[in-house]
């Protein structure tokens, strides 16, 4: 090996340490990388798993509010129906009543609801028939007992009414139906109800 030969392979040699030593640390810089990047892609996979583990939370969360709520407005619902089926059954069993006791109400209502003595008491065409004039009768004894005049008429009209009476004076009319006068009270009496109902 001559002269130019040994320089030669010299400055080969140290090229390639160097190639060697900038490989090696090329290799080193990569794997400190791979390692600070998969740290980093463990971190922002665990971050969304997290957010979306809050987010389902939040979700069933509010899913199971609305369920409630929801529940809650069935039951106020099937409450009110089971209220007003009470108040329907009390308008039929006013109905039921046996003639005598009907008539009776009927004739304390129109007293009470007359102005004047002289208004014509208007029935549905069942109760115009069956006790018109006896409840036009027990109604006048009733406002003469009172020291009033007790001229109240059966009238000829007929109204679509359940039952009661409707007391007439001209063109003014004061609605005793049955179901009106069940109807004022409902709504002073649903809480009574509804507390008799699902209070144990």
């Amino acid at each position: 090996m001559n002269g130019i030969e040994k320089i030669t392979a010299r400055i080969q040699a140290d090229a390639q340490r160097d190639a060697d030593a900038v490989t090696a640390e090329a290799a080193a810089r990569c794997k400190e990388m791979r390692l600070e990047y998969d740290q980093k892609a463990q971190d922002a996979y665990w971050l969304l798993v997290r957010a979306g583990v809050k987010d389902c939370e939040e979700r069933v969360k509010r899913l199971g509010s609305a369920a409630a709520l929801e529940a809650k407005k069935s039951i106020l619902g099937l409450k009110q129906e089971m209220v007003a089926e009470v108040f329907d059954r009390a308008v039929e069993l006013l109905l039921e009543l046996p003639k005598k006791e009907y008539v009776d109400l009927l004739a304390g209502i129109a007293a009470k609801a007359a102005g004047n003595g002289f208004e014509e008491l208007v029935f549905n065409s069942k109760d115009q028939r069956a006790v018109g004039e006896m409840v036009a009768k027990a109604a006048n004894e009733l406002l003469k007992e009172r020291g009033n005049y007790g001229k109240l008429t059966v009238s000829e009209l007929t109204r679509d009414i359940k039952g009661g009476v409707i007391v007439k004076q001209g063109d003014i009319e004061t609605n005793c139906s049955i179901e009106a006068m069940v109807g004022q009270y409902k709504s002073e009496l649903s809480a009574s109800v509804a507390t008799a109902l699902f209070d144990n």
